[in-house]
């Protein structure tokens, strides 16, 4: 079964911004890098729950708007001294579409 998701395509993100899609009850955001990387994680900081969608990117994180907390894209953990991490999702580019997994979704949300 294929649990692989076409969600838009990676022009839909700017570089070094970010998009919000819902899926199954979680709000996910996904951060596109410089270099065109995509990253997915919920959209919630660990530190207060912040809309880490509207934070600044800046390499391979994103500080959150709210504390201006800094969170690693790839794992979704906070950087020390900071502590706490956010839910990551699995998030590939295929032909130019960003494809959400699905089952990472659901995982999350047992």
């Amino acid at each position: 079964m294929d649990h692989w998701k076409d969600i838009f395509a990676l022009a839909d993100i700017p570089p070094l911004g970010a998009r919000v899609v819902h899926c199954g009850g979680v709000d996910i955001a996904i951060f596109r890098a410089a270099d065109d990387e995509v990253f997915a994680l919920e959209d919630r900081c660990p530190h207060r729950g912040g809309p880490l969608s509207q934070g600044i990117v800046h390499g391979r994180r994103v500080a959150c708007p709210m504390h201006n907390w800094n969170v690693e894209l790839k794992s979704g953990c906070a950087v020390a001294p900071d502590e706490g991490c956010a839910r990551e999702f699995g998030v590939r580019v295929e032909d130019g579409r960003v494809m959400l997994d699905l089952s990472t979704i659901g995982r999350a949300a047992a």
